[in-house]
């Protein structure tokens, strides 16, 4: 089946599909007239790495997924392995983002929102670039 039926099926773009293929995590046949032929393995595949994508894997880590779901000789401790580290730098985000909402909320707070020109919520910006803090950017 050509890239637009493998896209259907899978229900991955045709552009990643064929990114999958530049970086070598799919290798559909090709045709006597050139073109791609994705077999019901490549679609499979394809659909492998979409669920593993929605779970917030890298490319680095489907392509491991991929590589032990294919041997059948795997030990199921080398995938459980990566999920778990997988699950601890997701728990580490969401600590990020909460500290985030909680820094963000204490700075909607302490703004009036009104006409005065002062804000807490700019000036804490702007202090986090003079003091030189992570992620901060210079002035515009």
């Amino acid at each position: 089946m050509n890239v637009g039926d493998a896209a259907h099926r899978s229900g991955l773009p045709a552009k990643t599909i064929r990114y999958y293929e530049e970086i070598g995590l799919i290798s559909p046949q090709r045709a006597s007239n050139g073109y791609r032929d994705y077999s019901g393995d490549d679609i499979h595949r394809l659909t492998f790495l979409r669920r593993a994508r929605n779970l917030g894997f890298s490319i680095d880590d489907c392509r491991q997924l991929m590589a032990l779901y294919q041997d059948r000789s795997r030990a199921s401790h080398d995938v459980r392995e990566i999920a778990a580290a997988h699950v601890t730098a997701i728990e580490e985000k969401v600590r990020e983002l909460q500290s985030m909402r909680v820094t963000l909320q204490k700075l909607i707070h302490a703004c009036h929102g009104d006409h005065r020109p002062d804000c807490p919520i700019l000036d804490d910006m702007a202090g986090a670039v003079l003091s030189g803090d992570k992620g901060a950017s210079a002035p515009a």
